[in-house]
């Protein structure tokens, strides 16, 4: 193998046209964007989107919640752990599985989740209405890759 770099022709290439690139460049100023406007709430765009995934008629399993969020059972049990720790989740044991864990919003985290769900609205639809093309096919586009 040689020890030359690619041709700068490639860094171009994948600069402009990669959608990995693009999607996590796009995901960060996303997040950026929401995690500025729940600053008041002390909440993050992520934990946002987790606790919204608990607000379920019957509390979801780690399994469950992980496969929702495309994130590994590890990785969702360390951001639950700040969320516990305000008292806006609870973790308990499955009834039928007792080897399976169960998650569930507090009244707090409900609460929160009250309070965060117009702001969410809010900077949503700022959002949309920068994108070129319709929200439904943006969604649609990125639902593709999943």
């Amino acid at each position: 193998m040689s020890n030359q770099n690619p041709p700068f022709e490639t860094t171009l290439l994948v600069r402009d046209s990669c959608f990995c690139l693009h999607v996590q460049r796009s995901a960060r100023a996303l997040a950026r964007r929401f995690d500025e406007a729940f600053r008041a709430l002390e909440l993050k765009s992520g934990q946002f989107s987790l606790l919204m995934s608990l607000n379920r008629p019957v509390p979801p399993t780690i399994g469950s919640v992980a496969a929702l969020l495309a994130m590994d059972r590890t990785t969702l049990t360390a951001n639950l752990k700040p969320l516990e720790r305000r008292g806006l989740v609870q973790v308990t044991i499955d009834p039928d599985d007792r080897r399976s864990r169960r998650l569930k919003l507090t009244p707090a985290g409900g609460k929160l989740l009250r309070a965060a769900v117009p702001i969410w609205k809010r900077t949503h639809a700022a959002i949309e209405k920068r994108l070129p093309l319709a929200a439904a096919d943006v969604r649609t586009a990125l639902q593709a890759l999943c």
